[in-house]
This record gives C-alpha cells, structure tokens and sequence, in this order.
C-alpha cells in the first residue's frame, strides 16, 4: 500500500525537524523540487542543504494541523517561535513544490 500525500508530507517535515535525518527528508523531494519562498533555492539537493545548514536546523517543530486534498497539502507548524503554514504539492510520491508563509508566534 502506498504512503498518502499527507503521509509524504508529514514525513518529510518530521525527518527535517524532529528525527534531523536531512537524507531521508531529502528523499521525499523531486529532483527538480521548485520553493517559491525567498531565499530558498530550488532543487533537491539545494533546498535540502540550505535548510540543514539553517538556524532552523536544530529547532524542533509541532505540527498543529495538517489539510490534504488531491495534490496539495498544507501544514500549519510551530517551529522556533514562528507560525508556519507550508503548502507543497505531491507528485507520483515526491514533494515538487512549495509555498509558506510565517508569523511570529504572540507572547
């Protein structure tokens, strides 16, 4: 049986953030996986290292709330103060794109 897209998904946040294991979050992403948040690059190998070799790399995560349809997935997340909402989208089994957007977390 095959992973869902929201099992892709938040597999490869939980192995980015909480598990650290940067190869297999790495291996969730399409080769020619395409970020459209600024000062992040495109491509796997790319995007992989610049978020291990980020501040965000030793921060864990909470994953508050997950929302899957079709292609799309979104992901509503604590990370390092910060609120996150990621949108990626699912291809055959691999992440091909991605959106966000952060807020400060209140006091």
């Amino acid at each position: 049986m095959s992973e869902t897209n929201r099992e892709i998904v938040v597999g490869c946040l939980e192995n980015l953030f909480t598990h650290k294991d940067f190869d297999a979050a790495k291996a969730a992403l399409h080769p020619d996986f395409v970020t459209h948040s600024p000062g992040l690059p495109n491509g796997r190998d790319a995007f992989a290292a610049a978020v291990e070799n980020s501040p965000l790399a030793g921060a864990s995560a909470e994953i508050r709330h997950v929302v899957a349809e079709d292609d799309l997935v979104v992901v509503h997340l604590h990370v390092a103060g910060t609120a996150v909402v990621d949108i990626l989208r699912v291809e055959d089994g691999l992440l091909v794109e991605h959106w966000d957007v952060k807020q400060p977390l209140g006091a």
